[in-house]
């Protein structure tokens, strides 16, 4: 007799590979082929078998975090470990709403939730930075010192495609890179930074940290040049210090910090394209994110609040989409149909005219998913 391996296929939208999935099988991970009696590939070690992401929330940013969670769990391959930072009272809303995810999404990944600390100044100093909060993220090298590298981003962030995409960024990282962030803006004359700063910022237009990957190990390890004193400091050494020379000249709190620093020490500093953060100044004066125009957005970043006016119907779109799609659904059929239907009341917008941005991404980002799933193993004691 013979062992027989077999594939079903059933007719999907756009012409896209059909599906049929096993029972208990409904996350974008691969179905891999087993013969019977073969061994499973050993798993790897923990710490690279999970991919670090870390928020911080604070006021009214509970529901925006956890929509952002979602986004990174729909998409995503490998396992997730969330770090959260948050306000006390925010603490057992988190892990209540996570609980309700259903068992096929939550086996994905695992979460901790801390309460929002500063090791070295003023911590009422610190809250009040910018944003209630938001500086928090400066101190995660020295909160989470068993976490090697990270991926931060801020609550009005969505991804569009799998966090695994731009974890891979961290092997592109030459010998003295230890952190990447995209540029504030792609034009100089019309940037922030390039007309109105009053303080040191990296390259011509400044970088945007709402999305930012670390290599926690290496900035731990680094001595960082700066404007105080030759010798170099430490990353926690200089952030207290550095923020009481600046904070006479800083608009946009940890974000201006992070510049000046990486002003000091560009080589540090690893640059990714504007489709990795993109946000309304990408479109709102016309297109000028060439990397979201040939591949898509890969992350959105809603900042201004635009997820909840209407001054960029687009943004809102995807983001009130995510947030009302039911877990286990059909993604195409419940995701991607309604956003090319709620982006038809869009296109009289800036953004708006161009929805292929938007949707190229996360179309091929589904694509992907359903190809993962279409090989389903029926078990190997058919024999005849």
């Amino acid at each position: 007799g013979c062992l027989c391996w077999m594939s079903v296929v059933i007719p999907t939208p756009m012409g896209f590979p059909g599906i049929l999935l096993s029972p208990g099988i409904a996350s974008a991970e691969s179905v891999l082929w087993k013969k019977p009696g073969e061994q499973k590939h050993p798993k790897e070690p923990p710490s690279l078998q999970c991919m670090h992401l870390a928020v911080v929330a604070c006021g009214d940013r509970l529901e925006e975090t956890l929509i952002m969670l979602k986004s990174a769990v729909l998409f995503s391959s490998r396992r997730l470990c969330f770090h959260i930072f948050a306000e006390d009272s925010l603490k057992p809303e988190f892990e209540m709403k996570l609980k309700e995810w259903p068992s096929s999404y939550t086996k994905k990944f695992e979460s901790n939730i801390y309460p929002i600390t500063f090791s070295v100044g003023n911590a009422q100093e610190w809250k009040k930075l910018f944003k209630p909060c938001a500086a928090q993220r400066l101190f995660l090298p020295v909160i989470l010192k068993d976490v090697d590298s990270l991926l931060y981003v801020d609550t009005d962030v969505l991804f569009l495609r799998p966090i695994d995409d731009i974890w891979h960024l961290l092997r592109e990282f030459n010998s003295t890179q230890l952190a990447a962030m995209a540029p504030e803006h792609e034009i100089p004359k019309i940037g922030w930074y390039s007309r109105f700063a009053r303080h040191p910022y990296y390259g011509s237009t400044g970088v945007n940290s709402g999305v930012m990957l670390m290599n926690l190990t290496r900035i731990r390890s680094t001595r960082f040049k700066n404007s105080l004193i030759p010798g170099g400091l430490t990353w926690e050494e200089m952030l207290y210090p550095l923020y009481q020379k600046y904070k006479n000249y800083i608009t946009w709190g940890d974000q201006d910090l992070l510049n000046i620093i990486f002003y000091f020490n560009p080589e540090c500093l690893y640059v990714f394209p504007c489709q990795w953060n993109y946000r309304p100044d990408h479109c709102m004066y016309g297109s000028n994110c060439r990397g979201a125009e040939e591949e898509g957005v890969s992350i959105l970043h809603g900042n201004r609040g635009v997820y909840h006016d209407d001054k960029q119907p687009t943004f809102k779109a995807l983001y009130e989409v995510i947030r009302d799609f039911p877990f286990e659904d059909n993604l195409f059929q419940s995701l991607y149909y309604p956003l090319q239907s709620r982006f038809l009341d869009t296109v009289h917008t800036l953004c708006g005219r161009i929805p292929q941005v938007f949707l190229k991404q996360i179309e091929k980002t589904m694509k992907k998913v359903y190809e993962n799933r279409v090989i389903v193993y029926l078990g190997a004691n058919h024999r005849y």
